[in-house]
Protein backbone atom coordinates (compact mmCIF):
# COMPACT_ATOMS: atom_id res chain seq x y z
CA UNK A 1 0.00 0.00 0.00
CA UNK A 2 1.30 3.45 -0.89
CA UNK A 3 2.21 5.75 2.00
CA UNK A 4 3.03 9.43 2.11
CA UNK A 5 6.80 9.91 2.00
CA UNK A 6 7.07 12.53 4.71
CA UNK A 7 10.65 13.55 4.00
CA UNK A 8 9.89 14.19 0.35
CA UNK A 9 6.57 15.88 1.17
CA UNK A 10 8.25 18.08 3.76
CA UNK A 11 10.88 19.23 1.27
CA UNK A 12 8.27 20.02 -1.37
CA UNK A 13 5.99 21.91 1.00
CA UNK A 14 8.90 23.91 2.41
CA UNK A 15 9.95 24.88 -1.09
CA UNK A 16 6.44 25.89 -2.14
CA UNK A 17 5.98 27.99 0.96
CA UNK A 18 9.32 29.73 0.47
CA UNK A 19 9.17 30.28 -3.28
CA UNK A 20 5.46 30.70 -3.99
CA UNK A 21 3.18 30.91 -0.99
CA UNK A 22 4.95 33.53 1.12
CA UNK A 23 5.31 36.03 -1.76
CA UNK A 24 1.64 35.66 -2.73
CA UNK A 25 0.50 35.74 0.87
CA UNK A 26 2.50 38.94 1.36
CA UNK A 27 0.68 40.52 -1.58
CA UNK A 28 -2.60 39.45 0.00
CA UNK A 29 -1.69 41.13 3.31
CA UNK A 30 -1.36 44.43 1.42
CA UNK A 31 -5.03 44.37 0.38
CA UNK A 32 -7.26 46.15 2.98
CA UNK A 33 -10.28 43.97 2.28
CA UNK A 34 -12.05 44.53 5.57
CA UNK A 35 -15.14 42.46 6.20
CA UNK A 36 -18.49 44.13 5.40
CA UNK A 37 -19.25 44.76 9.08
CA UNK A 38 -16.25 47.10 9.12
CA UNK A 39 -16.44 48.46 5.57
CA UNK A 40 -20.04 49.10 4.48
CA UNK A 41 -18.72 50.30 1.11
CA UNK A 42 -16.76 47.11 0.54
CA UNK A 43 -18.26 46.45 -2.89
CA UNK A 44 -17.63 49.96 -4.22
CA UNK A 45 -14.12 50.03 -2.78
CA UNK A 46 -13.24 46.84 -4.67
CA UNK A 47 -10.75 45.46 -2.15
CA UNK A 48 -12.68 42.23 -1.60
CA UNK A 49 -12.78 41.46 -5.30
CA UNK A 50 -9.10 42.31 -5.65
CA UNK A 51 -8.19 39.92 -2.82
CA UNK A 52 -10.31 37.17 -4.37
CA UNK A 53 -8.66 37.67 -7.76
CA UNK A 54 -5.18 37.61 -6.20
CA UNK A 55 -5.88 34.28 -4.49
CA UNK A 56 -7.56 32.86 -7.59
CA UNK A 57 -4.54 33.76 -9.73
CA UNK A 58 -2.27 31.78 -7.41
CA UNK A 59 -4.69 28.84 -7.46
CA UNK A 60 -4.74 28.86 -11.28
CA UNK A 61 -0.95 28.59 -11.29
CA UNK A 62 -0.89 25.36 -9.30
CA UNK A 63 -0.19 22.12 -11.22
CA UNK A 64 -3.08 20.17 -9.70
CA UNK A 65 -4.66 17.71 -12.11
CA UNK A 66 -8.20 18.51 -13.20
CA UNK A 67 -8.65 21.48 -10.86
CA UNK A 68 -11.15 24.20 -11.70
CA UNK A 69 -10.95 27.60 -10.01
CA UNK A 70 -13.82 30.07 -9.89
CA UNK A 71 -14.77 33.26 -8.08
CA UNK A 72 -18.51 32.92 -7.45
CA UNK A 73 -20.42 36.16 -6.83
CA UNK A 74 -24.09 36.34 -5.93
CA UNK A 75 -25.73 39.78 -6.29
CA UNK A 76 -25.04 41.96 -3.26
CA UNK A 77 -23.03 39.21 -1.55
CA UNK A 78 -19.32 38.98 -0.83
CA UNK A 79 -17.61 36.61 -3.28
CA UNK A 80 -16.39 33.12 -2.53
CA UNK A 81 -13.43 31.33 -4.07
CA UNK A 82 -14.28 27.79 -5.15
CA UNK A 83 -11.75 25.18 -6.26
CA UNK A 84 -12.89 21.72 -7.36
CA UNK A 85 -10.41 18.85 -7.69
CA UNK A 86 -11.66 15.51 -9.03
CA UNK A 87 -10.78 12.28 -7.29
CA UNK A 88 -7.39 10.97 -8.31
CA UNK A 89 -7.12 7.46 -9.74
CA UNK A 90 -10.78 6.64 -9.03
CA UNK A 91 -10.30 2.99 -9.86
CA UNK A 92 -7.96 2.72 -6.86
CA UNK A 93 -10.19 4.68 -4.52
CA UNK A 94 -12.90 2.06 -4.60
CA UNK A 95 -15.97 2.78 -2.50
CA UNK A 96 -14.78 6.30 -1.63
CA UNK A 97 -14.89 7.41 -5.29
CA UNK A 98 -18.09 9.34 -4.66
CA UNK A 99 -16.85 10.99 -1.47
CA UNK A 100 -15.94 14.64 -1.07
CA UNK A 101 -13.55 16.37 1.27
CA UNK A 102 -14.40 20.03 1.88
CA UNK A 103 -11.54 22.33 2.87
CA UNK A 104 -12.62 25.69 4.29
CA UNK A 105 -11.16 29.11 5.05
CA UNK A 106 -11.96 32.80 4.62
CA UNK A 107 -10.21 35.79 3.09
CA UNK A 108 -12.03 38.80 4.59
CA UNK A 109 -10.20 40.66 7.34
CA UNK A 110 -10.69 42.44 10.62
CA UNK A 111 -10.01 46.22 10.75
CA UNK A 112 -6.60 47.71 11.44
CA UNK A 113 -6.79 48.22 15.21
CA UNK A 114 -4.20 50.36 17.01
CA UNK A 115 -0.95 49.62 18.82
CA UNK A 116 1.18 48.03 16.10
CA UNK A 117 4.84 47.86 17.10
CA UNK A 118 7.42 50.06 15.44
CA UNK A 119 8.16 48.83 11.94
CA UNK A 120 4.93 46.81 11.74
CA UNK A 121 1.57 47.70 10.21
CA UNK A 122 -1.65 45.91 9.23
CA UNK A 123 -1.27 46.42 5.47
CA UNK A 124 2.47 46.09 4.89
CA UNK A 125 3.88 42.55 5.31
CA UNK A 126 7.02 42.16 7.39
CA UNK A 127 8.86 38.89 8.00
CA UNK A 128 10.61 38.91 11.36
CA UNK A 129 11.95 35.93 13.31
CA UNK A 130 10.15 33.45 11.07
CA UNK A 131 6.79 35.19 11.38
CA UNK A 132 4.84 37.02 8.68
CA UNK A 133 3.29 40.10 10.29
CA UNK A 134 0.25 41.84 8.86
CA UNK A 135 -3.52 41.65 8.90
CA UNK A 136 -5.10 38.46 7.62
CA UNK A 137 -2.10 36.22 7.03
CA UNK A 138 -2.97 33.84 9.85
CA UNK A 139 -6.67 34.72 10.02
CA UNK A 140 -7.21 33.30 7.49
CA UNK A 141 -5.41 34.06 4.24
CA UNK A 142 -3.06 31.09 4.48
CA UNK A 143 -5.93 28.56 4.31
CA UNK A 144 -6.26 28.30 0.54
CA UNK A 145 -2.48 27.99 0.13
CA UNK A 146 -2.21 25.19 2.71
CA UNK A 147 -5.24 23.38 1.31
CA UNK A 148 -3.95 23.22 -2.26
CA UNK A 149 -0.37 22.50 -1.20
CA UNK A 150 -1.60 19.47 0.79
CA UNK A 151 -3.52 18.15 -2.22
CA UNK A 152 -0.65 18.90 -4.59
CA UNK A 153 1.83 16.89 -2.55
CA UNK A 154 -0.46 13.82 -2.72
CA UNK A 155 -0.58 14.10 -6.49
CA UNK A 156 3.17 14.60 -6.63
CA UNK A 157 3.57 11.24 -4.87
CA UNK A 158 0.81 9.56 -6.92
CA UNK A 159 -1.30 8.89 -3.82
CA UNK A 160 -5.07 8.53 -4.10
CA UNK A 161 -7.41 11.16 -2.79
CA UNK A 162 -11.15 11.61 -3.04
CA UNK A 163 -12.81 14.55 -4.73
CA UNK A 164 -11.84 17.77 -2.95
CA UNK A 165 -13.65 21.11 -2.81
CA UNK A 166 -11.90 24.18 -1.42
CA UNK A 167 -14.33 26.89 -0.31
CA UNK A 168 -12.92 30.25 0.81
CA UNK A 169 -15.55 32.79 1.86
CA UNK A 170 -15.44 36.59 2.16
CA UNK A 171 -17.77 37.25 5.10
CA UNK A 172 -16.58 35.18 8.07
CA UNK A 173 -15.51 38.16 10.16
CA UNK A 174 -19.05 39.54 9.77
CA UNK A 175 -20.69 36.37 11.04
CA UNK A 176 -20.75 34.55 7.67
CA UNK A 177 -24.11 36.15 6.87
CA UNK A 178 -23.56 35.60 3.14
CA UNK A 179 -22.38 32.01 3.40
CA UNK A 180 -25.78 30.23 3.72
CA UNK A 181 -26.75 31.63 0.31
CA UNK A 182 -23.62 30.13 -1.25
CA UNK A 183 -23.99 26.80 0.54
CA UNK A 184 -27.48 26.59 -0.95
CA UNK A 185 -26.52 27.87 -4.41
CA UNK A 186 -23.49 25.55 -4.61
CA UNK A 187 -25.07 22.53 -2.92
CA UNK A 188 -24.72 20.36 -6.00
CA UNK A 189 -21.05 21.21 -6.38
CA UNK A 190 -20.19 20.89 -2.70
CA UNK A 191 -21.94 17.54 -2.41
CA UNK A 192 -22.13 15.73 0.92
CA UNK A 193 -18.68 15.92 2.49
CA UNK A 194 -17.46 12.91 4.42
CA UNK A 195 -14.69 15.07 5.90
CA UNK A 196 -14.41 18.81 6.49
CA UNK A 197 -10.99 20.35 7.05
CA UNK A 198 -11.34 23.83 8.55
CA UNK A 199 -8.15 25.89 8.79
CA UNK A 200 -9.56 28.86 10.74
CA UNK A 201 -8.98 27.74 14.32
CA UNK A 202 -6.38 27.98 17.05
CA UNK A 203 -3.38 25.99 18.21
CA UNK A 204 -2.30 25.83 21.84
CA UNK A 205 1.37 25.92 20.89
CA UNK A 206 3.54 25.56 17.80
CA UNK A 207 4.92 22.13 18.71
CA UNK A 208 2.09 19.73 17.81
CA UNK A 209 -1.15 19.28 15.90
CA UNK A 210 -4.21 20.77 17.59
CA UNK A 211 -7.78 19.76 16.84
CA UNK A 212 -10.65 22.03 17.87
CA UNK A 213 -13.45 20.08 19.53
CA UNK A 214 -15.90 22.88 20.32
CA UNK A 215 -16.69 26.51 19.57
CA UNK A 216 -18.52 28.97 21.78
CA UNK A 217 -21.69 30.70 20.64
CA UNK A 218 -22.20 34.45 20.62
CA UNK A 219 -24.67 37.18 21.45
CA UNK A 220 -23.52 40.61 20.27
CA UNK A 221 -25.59 43.58 21.32
CA UNK A 222 -25.72 47.23 22.37
CA UNK A 223 -26.85 48.29 25.84
CA UNK A 224 -27.92 51.93 26.10
CA UNK A 225 -29.00 53.99 29.11
CA UNK A 226 -30.57 57.46 28.82
CA UNK A 227 -31.52 59.70 31.76
CA UNK A 228 -31.68 63.19 30.20
CA UNK A 229 -32.54 64.70 26.83
CA UNK A 230 -29.32 66.72 26.84
CA UNK A 231 -26.17 67.08 28.89
CA UNK A 232 -26.39 69.29 31.99
CA UNK A 233 -23.70 71.00 34.09
CA UNK A 234 -22.65 68.47 36.70
CA UNK A 235 -22.83 71.08 39.44
CA UNK A 236 -26.51 71.57 38.70
CA UNK A 237 -27.56 68.01 37.93
CA UNK A 238 -25.60 65.63 40.19
CA UNK A 239 -27.40 64.72 43.35
CA UNK A 240 -30.69 65.24 41.55
CA UNK A 241 -30.53 63.20 38.35
CA UNK A 242 -29.03 59.68 38.42
CA UNK A 243 -25.81 59.07 36.55
CA UNK A 244 -26.34 57.19 33.29
CA UNK A 245 -22.98 55.51 33.81
CA UNK A 246 -23.92 54.33 37.32
CA UNK A 247 -27.11 52.80 35.98
CA UNK A 248 -25.07 51.10 33.27
CA UNK A 249 -22.80 49.60 35.93
CA UNK A 250 -25.82 48.38 37.87
CA UNK A 251 -27.32 46.70 34.82
CA UNK A 252 -24.07 44.95 33.93
CA UNK A 253 -23.96 43.55 37.46
CA UNK A 254 -27.23 41.78 36.71
CA UNK A 255 -25.39 39.79 34.05
CA UNK A 256 -21.87 39.48 35.44
CA UNK A 257 -20.39 39.16 38.92
CA UNK A 258 -17.93 42.05 38.87
CA UNK A 259 -15.65 40.31 41.38
CA UNK A 260 -15.32 36.86 39.84
CA UNK A 261 -16.40 37.51 36.24
CA UNK A 262 -18.93 34.66 36.47
CA UNK A 263 -22.04 35.24 34.38
CA UNK A 264 -25.37 35.13 36.19
CA UNK A 265 -27.86 34.17 33.47
CA UNK A 266 -28.59 30.44 33.32
CA UNK A 267 -29.44 30.44 29.60
CA UNK A 268 -25.81 31.24 28.74
CA UNK A 269 -24.55 27.92 30.14
CA UNK A 270 -24.63 24.26 29.12
CA UNK A 271 -23.34 21.07 30.70
CA UNK A 272 -19.69 20.30 29.99
CA UNK A 273 -19.42 16.71 28.68
CA UNK A 274 -17.09 14.40 30.59
CA UNK A 275 -15.01 13.77 27.45
CA UNK A 276 -14.42 17.49 26.99
CA UNK A 277 -13.36 17.79 30.64
CA UNK A 278 -10.90 14.95 30.15
CA UNK A 279 -9.48 16.55 26.99
CA UNK A 280 -9.20 19.87 28.83
CA UNK A 281 -7.15 18.17 31.56
CA UNK A 282 -4.73 16.72 29.00
CA UNK A 283 -4.42 20.03 27.12
CA UNK A 284 -3.93 22.00 30.35
CA UNK A 285 -1.18 19.62 31.43
CA UNK A 286 0.57 20.09 28.07
CA UNK A 287 0.23 23.87 28.08
CA UNK A 288 0.84 24.64 31.74
CA UNK A 289 1.49 28.35 32.29
CA UNK A 290 1.23 28.96 28.56
CA UNK A 291 -2.54 29.08 29.12
CA UNK A 292 -2.06 32.60 30.47
CA UNK A 293 1.48 33.59 29.48
CA UNK A 294 0.32 33.71 25.85
CA UNK A 295 -1.47 36.99 26.64
CA UNK A 296 0.25 40.42 26.86
CA UNK A 297 -0.77 41.25 30.43
CA UNK A 298 -0.03 44.81 31.52
CA UNK A 299 1.95 45.52 34.69
CA UNK A 300 1.15 43.03 37.44
CA UNK A 301 -2.21 41.93 36.01
CA UNK A 302 -2.92 38.27 36.75
CA UNK A 303 -5.09 35.66 35.08
CA UNK A 304 -8.50 34.96 36.61
CA UNK A 305 -7.27 31.61 37.96
CA UNK A 306 -4.00 29.90 38.83
CA UNK A 307 -5.27 26.60 37.42
CA UNK A 308 -4.51 25.91 33.74
CA UNK A 309 -7.42 23.47 33.72
CA UNK A 310 -9.87 26.10 34.96
CA UNK A 311 -8.50 28.61 32.44
CA UNK A 312 -8.98 26.14 29.58
CA UNK A 313 -12.60 25.49 30.57
CA UNK A 314 -13.20 29.17 31.23
CA UNK A 315 -12.06 30.03 27.72
CA UNK A 316 -13.86 27.21 25.92
CA UNK A 317 -16.99 25.98 27.74
CA UNK A 318 -18.01 28.72 30.16
CA UNK A 319 -19.76 31.91 29.06
CA UNK A 320 -18.05 35.29 29.35
CA UNK A 321 -18.73 38.98 28.83
CA UNK A 322 -16.54 41.61 27.19
CA UNK A 323 -17.36 45.29 26.70
CA UNK A 324 -15.84 46.04 23.29
CA UNK A 325 -16.93 49.61 22.57
CA UNK A 326 -18.72 52.66 23.98
CA UNK A 327 -20.63 55.75 22.86
CA UNK A 328 -21.52 58.83 24.88
CA UNK A 329 -18.22 59.00 26.74
CA UNK A 330 -16.20 61.99 25.47
CA UNK A 331 -12.48 61.64 24.96
CA UNK A 332 -10.53 62.76 28.04
CA UNK A 333 -9.45 65.96 26.38
CA UNK A 334 -13.08 66.83 25.63
CA UNK A 335 -14.57 65.83 28.97
CA UNK A 336 -16.22 68.87 30.54
CA UNK A 337 -18.12 69.02 33.83
CA UNK A 338 -21.31 67.62 32.31
CA UNK A 339 -23.65 64.91 33.52
CA UNK A 340 -23.85 62.61 30.52
CA UNK A 341 -27.38 62.22 29.17
CA UNK A 342 -26.84 58.86 27.49
CA UNK A 343 -24.20 56.15 27.41
CA UNK A 344 -24.10 52.95 25.39
CA UNK A 345 -21.74 50.00 25.31
CA UNK A 346 -21.22 47.13 22.90
CA UNK A 347 -21.45 43.77 24.66
CA UNK A 348 -19.86 40.60 23.34
CA UNK A 349 -21.23 37.64 25.26
CA UNK A 350 -19.63 34.28 24.52
CA UNK A 351 -21.96 31.36 25.15
CA UNK A 352 -21.29 27.77 26.11
CA UNK A 353 -20.95 25.68 22.92
CA UNK A 354 -24.34 23.97 23.17
CA UNK A 355 -26.33 26.89 24.64
CA UNK A 356 -29.30 28.13 22.60
CA UNK A 357 -28.34 31.58 21.26
CA UNK A 358 -31.96 32.69 20.75
CA UNK A 359 -32.88 31.77 24.32
CA UNK A 360 -29.71 33.43 25.58
CA UNK A 361 -30.45 36.67 23.72
CA UNK A 362 -34.02 36.72 24.98
CA UNK A 363 -32.91 36.15 28.56
CA UNK A 364 -30.27 38.89 28.36
CA UNK A 365 -32.79 41.38 26.99
CA UNK A 366 -35.23 40.56 29.78
CA UNK A 367 -32.61 40.78 32.55
CA UNK A 368 -31.16 44.06 31.30
CA UNK A 369 -34.37 45.88 30.41
CA UNK A 370 -36.87 44.82 33.10
CA UNK A 371 -37.46 47.24 36.00
CA UNK A 372 -34.70 49.76 35.09
CA UNK A 373 -33.21 51.77 37.98
CA UNK A 374 -34.94 55.14 38.44
CA UNK A 375 -37.17 54.32 35.50
CA UNK A 376 -34.34 55.23 33.12
CA UNK A 377 -34.72 54.59 29.41
CA UNK A 378 -32.86 51.31 28.90
CA UNK A 379 -32.57 49.26 25.73
CA UNK A 380 -30.60 46.17 24.84
CA UNK A 381 -30.62 45.69 21.08
CA UNK A 382 -29.33 42.36 19.80
CA UNK A 383 -27.05 42.89 16.80
CA UNK A 384 -26.03 39.30 16.14
CA UNK A 385 -26.38 35.80 17.53
CA UNK A 386 -24.42 32.71 16.64
CA UNK A 387 -24.71 29.09 17.67
CA UNK A 388 -21.74 27.28 19.11
CA UNK A 389 -20.66 23.78 18.18
CA UNK A 390 -19.58 20.57 19.85
CA UNK A 391 -17.85 18.12 17.54
CA UNK A 392 -19.62 14.84 16.77
CA UNK A 393 -17.95 11.56 17.74
CA UNK A 394 -15.00 10.73 15.51
CA UNK A 395 -14.72 7.62 13.39
CA UNK A 396 -11.71 5.61 14.65
CA UNK A 397 -9.54 6.32 11.60
CA UNK A 398 -9.54 10.12 12.12
CA UNK A 399 -7.97 10.44 15.60
CA UNK A 400 -5.56 7.67 14.64
CA UNK A 401 -4.59 9.64 11.55
CA UNK A 402 -4.17 12.90 13.44
CA UNK A 403 -2.07 11.21 16.11
CA UNK A 404 0.14 9.61 13.47
CA UNK A 405 0.55 12.94 11.65
CA UNK A 406 1.44 14.84 14.81
CA UNK A 407 3.93 12.22 15.94
CA UNK A 408 5.61 11.96 12.55
CA UNK A 409 5.72 15.71 11.85
CA UNK A 410 6.32 17.11 15.36
CA UNK A 411 7.30 14.11 17.46
CA UNK A 412 4.48 14.91 19.91
CA UNK A 413 0.90 13.78 20.48
CA UNK A 414 -2.08 15.42 18.79
CA UNK A 415 -4.09 17.57 21.19
CA UNK A 416 -7.82 18.29 21.49
CA UNK A 417 -9.09 21.61 22.76
CA UNK A 418 -12.14 23.83 22.50
CA UNK A 419 -11.89 27.34 21.09
CA UNK A 420 -13.17 30.46 22.80
CA UNK A 421 -14.44 32.06 19.62
CA UNK A 422 -16.75 30.88 16.89
CA UNK A 423 -16.66 29.81 13.25
CA UNK A 424 -20.23 30.13 11.93
CA UNK A 425 -19.55 27.87 8.96
CA UNK A 426 -18.81 24.85 11.15
CA UNK A 427 -22.12 24.88 13.00
CA UNK A 428 -23.96 25.59 9.75
CA UNK A 429 -22.37 22.62 8.02
CA UNK A 430 -22.73 20.31 11.02
CA UNK A 431 -26.48 20.93 11.07
CA UNK A 432 -26.71 20.29 7.35
CA UNK A 433 -24.50 17.18 7.34
CA UNK A 434 -24.75 15.50 10.77
CA UNK A 435 -22.67 12.47 9.69
CA UNK A 436 -19.69 14.54 8.50
CA UNK A 437 -16.33 14.21 10.22
CA UNK A 438 -14.43 17.39 11.14
CA UNK A 439 -10.78 18.29 11.40
CA UNK A 440 -10.88 21.86 12.70
CA UNK A 441 -7.41 23.25 13.19
CA UNK A 442 -5.34 26.35 12.54
CA UNK A 443 -2.28 28.49 13.16
CA UNK A 444 -3.59 31.04 15.68
CA UNK A 445 -1.26 30.22 18.54
CA UNK A 446 0.40 32.16 21.37
CA UNK A 447 0.90 35.88 20.61
CA UNK A 448 -0.39 35.52 17.04
CA UNK A 449 -3.01 38.12 18.03
CA UNK A 450 -5.62 37.80 15.31
CA UNK A 451 -7.97 40.83 15.30
CA UNK A 452 -5.47 42.89 17.31
CA UNK A 453 -2.16 44.63 16.66
CA UNK A 454 0.92 42.71 15.50
CA UNK A 455 -1.01 39.79 14.02
CA UNK A 456 1.39 37.20 12.62
CA UNK A 457 1.51 33.89 10.84
CA UNK A 458 4.11 31.47 12.23
CA UNK A 459 5.58 30.34 8.91
CA UNK A 460 7.28 27.13 10.02
CA UNK A 461 4.20 25.97 11.89
CA UNK A 462 1.97 26.77 8.90
CA UNK A 463 4.17 24.60 6.68
CA UNK A 464 4.18 21.76 9.24
CA UNK A 465 0.40 22.03 9.58
CA UNK A 466 0.13 21.75 5.79
CA UNK A 467 2.10 18.52 6.00
CA UNK A 468 -0.22 17.20 8.72
CA UNK A 469 -3.27 17.97 6.57
CA UNK A 470 -1.64 16.16 3.65
CA UNK A 471 -1.02 13.15 5.86
CA UNK A 472 -4.66 13.04 7.00
CA UNK A 473 -5.89 13.40 3.40
CA UNK A 474 -3.57 10.56 2.39
CA UNK A 475 -5.01 8.34 5.13
CA UNK A 476 -8.52 9.32 4.06
CA UNK A 477 -7.75 8.28 0.49
CA UNK A 478 -6.10 5.05 1.62
CA UNK A 479 -9.34 3.98 3.30
CA UNK A 480 -10.77 3.51 -0.18
CA UNK A 481 -7.67 1.75 -1.45
CA UNK A 482 -8.11 -0.75 1.40
CA UNK A 483 -11.73 -1.43 0.60
CA UNK A 484 -13.90 1.54 1.40
CA UNK A 485 -15.00 3.91 4.07
CA UNK A 486 -15.57 2.96 7.68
Amino acid sequence: MNKLNLNSANASIDRWWRESIVPSLSDYVRVPNKSPAFDPEWEANGHMQRAAELLAAWCHSQPIAGMSVEIVKLPGRTPVLLCEIPASQPARVGETAGETVLLYGHFDKQPEFTGWAEGLSPWEPVIRDGKLYGRGGGDDGYAVFSSLAAIRVLQEQDLPHVRCVVLIEGCEESGSVDLPYYVEALAGRIGTPSLVVCLDAECGNYQQLWCTTSLRGLVLGTLSVQVLNEGVHSGSATGVAPSSFRILRTLLSRVEDEITGDLLVDELYSTIPAERQRQAEVAAAALGEQTFRKLPFAGKTQAVSNSPYELVLGNTWRPSLAVTGADGLPALGDAGNVLLPKVAVKLSIRLAPTADPAAAASALKRVLEDDPPYGAKVEFSVDMTGAGWDAPPMEPWLPESMQRASQQVFGRDAMYLGTGGGIPFIGMLARRFPQTQFLVTGVLGPQSNAHGPNEFLHLEYAARLTLCVASVLADHGQRGAQGGAT
